[in-house]
């Protein structure tokens, strides 16, 4: 990863943040992206400390359309092509159950898939000339449907259901760019712990781990990512012998 140049959306905070000090501490040329400039500058400067060749920040909401071309382009223009194309961003989610908000599913499809597909699409001839990589993040929620995430498991399956069906058409056009997608669990993000507490019998794992195994995945141009490990199998076992009961029991919820 010396050298290799990498734009990386939602690197404010959380994973993101961690992921960008592992690309710094390996020696990435990075760009990074979301929308608190004042947030992004001080990642900035920590990468700088950690060792990043280069780090440069633009401030982006995703959720304009416009907003994905215009990153990709300042990326291309300060790195002078890409490497990795690193898509971590999600807008803001409610861990509740369905209250029938459309708009707010509308609008968080939009932050949490097009945007991706955006990016993608506008990412991929530079990505192809460099024998590239598209690191996709995802959860479980997108694997497993769970309780009080329908909008949000409605976007990861979509990324997974986009990028998976993408990956089969590189490989058949002989196009030289692998896609990582990775499926996380429960991290101890401040974010996902505020959501979640109260509401579900989980251990959180923690963010630098997560993020680092992100970044191995991308670098190995490995299929899949699931963290934990563990994941994998529960996934596995979802699909042989699914049981929303046992499902549910993760979960508290005491009625309305």
């Amino acid at each position: 990863l010396a050298g290799a140049r990498v734009l990386l959306t939602g690197a404010s905070a959380g994973i993101g943040e961690q992921m960008a000090y592992h690309y710094a501490k390996f020696g990435a040329e990075i760009v990074l992206t979301a929308r608190r400039e004042a947030v992004l500058q001080k990642v900035v400067e920590k990468c700088l400390a950690l060792g990043a060749k280069k780090t440069f920040h633009i401030p982006a909401d995703l959720s304009s359309p416009s907003e994905p071309e215009k990153v990709l382009q300042f990326a291309v223009q300060k790195l002078g092509g890409l490497d990795y194309l690193v898509l971590n961003h999600i807008g803001v989610t409610r861990f509740q159950m369905w209250a029938g908000d459309v708009e707010y599913t509308r609008w968080l499809m939009q932050v949490n898939f097009f945007s991706y597909v955006a990016l993608a699409t506008a990412a991929l001839p530079t990505l192809e000339k460099n024998r590239g990589s598209l690191v996709v993040v995802s959860s479980l929620t997108g694997k497993i449907p769970t309780p009080f995430t329908t909008s949000y498991s409605a976007t990861k399956f979509a990324l997974d259901g986009f990028f998976g069906s993408l990956r089969h058409e590189l490989l058949m056009q002989q196009r030289k760019v692998s896609i990582t997608l990775c499926i996380l669990g429960l991290v101890d993000t401040e974010t996902a712990l505020e959501n979640t507490r109260g509401k579900v019998h989980l251990s959180a794992s923690p963010a630098p781990e997560a993020a680092l195994a992100v970044v191995r995945g991308g670098a190995t141009r490995a299929r899949e990512v699931f963290y934990p490990w563990w994941l994998r199998h529960v996934c596995c076992l979802w699909v042989l012998l699914p049981n929303d009961r046992v499902l549910q029991s993760f979960y508290n919820y005491s009625g309305p």
